[in-house]
């Protein structure tokens, strides 16, 4: 399954970009490319310590911890657009973070050196074993994602796949349904549906809250 920031925002934390093109008050082209990191990584350090700390304050949902109890009847992959830990902490286990992870840290030579935070905080001057300065474990635009072969890899081996709260408008990650076997039943959850072009969709336009626990009660029963 593929889950974005709708499942995230009924936790209270904002979606990546809001209606009026800013995330959280800021340019993204200001806090979220490697240029802004070049030109003021204050900046950027601030931010994403802001984030981290939402991210920590938050609490899974009823879809997270719903994703979860899927687990007990069915071998569930999560392939998530988010930054956040919330699908780990309802429970689940095999989740995949195209774009990082806000709970760690990475360096800024070496994105493969990767470490985890202790609190909210990564300080200007904390640096990791190749005497870099530290920064969020976040892909940012204009940056490979390293995980998105894996992914592609899940999604072509799916017997089902799940939607949940995307509008597939942000690449390469939108494309991961094309690697979906066209006979797979697709269930796509959110309030606005995104348009797919494939005839094996069922729709539930609901928030992740409620479609989703919707969707593991009827599959937890087809197992029963």
């Amino acid at each position: 399954m593929l889950t974005g920031a709708g499942i995230s925002a009924e936790s209270g934390l904002k979606t990546f970009r809001d209606s009026d093109g800013l995330w959280e008050g800021y340019n993204i082209e200001d806090v979220a490319t490697p240029e802004a990191w070049a030109r003021n990584p204050e900046l950027v350090q601030q931010f994403y310590n802001e984030r981290r700390k939402s991210v920590l304050e938050a609490e899974p949902n009823a879809a997270h911890f719903a994703l979860a109890q899927l687990q007990d009847k069915y071998d569930v992959q999560i392939i998530t657009q988010n930054i956040d830990d919330l699908h780990e902490r309802a429970g689940s286990k095999n989740v995949v973070h195209l774009h990082g992870i806000i709970t760690r840290s990475q360096s800024s030579i070496n994105p493969r050196l990767t470490y985890p935070i202790d609190g909210w905080e990564i300080k200007m001057g904390e640096t990791c074993e190749l005497g870099s300065q530290l920064r969020s474990h976040v892909v940012w635009f204009g940056e490979a994602v390293p995980m998105i072969e894996p992914a592609a890899a899940l999604c072509s081996q799916a017997d089902i796949f799940i939607l949940v709260g995307t509008s597939l408008a942000v690449y390469p990650a939108a494309g991961l349904i094309n690697y979906v076997p066209h006979m797979v039943t697709k269930y796509i959850i959110d309030p606005n549906i995104p348009t797919v072009a494939n005839r094996l969709i069922v729709e539930i336009p609901f928030k992740a809250t409620i479609g989703v626990c919707m969707l593991v009660e009827e599959l937890l029963a087809n197992k029963s």
